[in-house]
């Protein structure tokens, strides 16, 4: 078996033992080497589910049918995509009858988007087939490594974002990840 596979859990403790500590340099620098290689697995990973092509349908309609519904430039935002891409993957889905656009009853000028029955149920869908997947795949896990993934991942995400909101538009600082094309790990 390959070291670090779950079926090799000996050499993956070895290498990343449950207890320690580290410096925040250190920690950075094994974060980042972990993110990239996490972000190249799950992008082969769509490639192979042939679902790359749709990554953006099922983020904008993840956030239409959790929040509700939102103008172009909010779910932009919110989404942390650009206008141009919501723009374009809202008026497949809309196509699709997936997306509905409604005015705006406080500004007659801008319009609302939201998710349709059918949108809903495609969401539904993706969310049942991802589901599946993590299932299969954290079954060997123990309970308690399962939960811990859970609470440290969603700490990461809610700092990674409060960090995204805080930083300032001027580009010096590329923030966490931000050279993640140009690193090599």
């Amino acid at each position: 078996m390959d070291k670090g596979t779950v079926h090799d859990r000996e050499a993956a403790d070895e290498q990343h033992p449950a207890t320690g500590s580290a410096s925040a340099e250190d920690a950075a620098a094994g974060l980042g080497t972990q993110l990239v290689r996490f972000s190249r697995l799950l992008t082969a990973y769509r490639q192979k589910a042939r679902i790359e092509s749709r990554s953006g349908e099922r983020v904008l309609l993840a956030k239409l049918v959790r929040d509700g519904e939102h103008r172009a430039t909010d779910l932009a935002a919110a989404t942390f995509l650009d206008l141009s891409t919501v723009s374009r993957q809202v008026r497949a889905m809309i196509d699709k009858g997936l997306v509905e656009r409604r005015p705006d009853p406080e500004d007659r000028r801008g319009a609302l988007l939201h998710a349709t029955a059918a949108g809903t149920a495609t969401f539904e869908e993706y969310r049942r087939q991802r589901d599946a997947g993590f299932a299969r795949l954290l079954e060997p896990w123990p309970a308690e490594d399962r939960y811990q993934l859970i609470r440290l991942l969603s700490r990461l995400n809610d700092d990674l974002e409060e960090f995204e909101y805080a930083r300032p538009e001027s580009g010096e600082d590329p923030g966490p990840g931000g050279e993640q094309g140009a690193t090599q790990e």
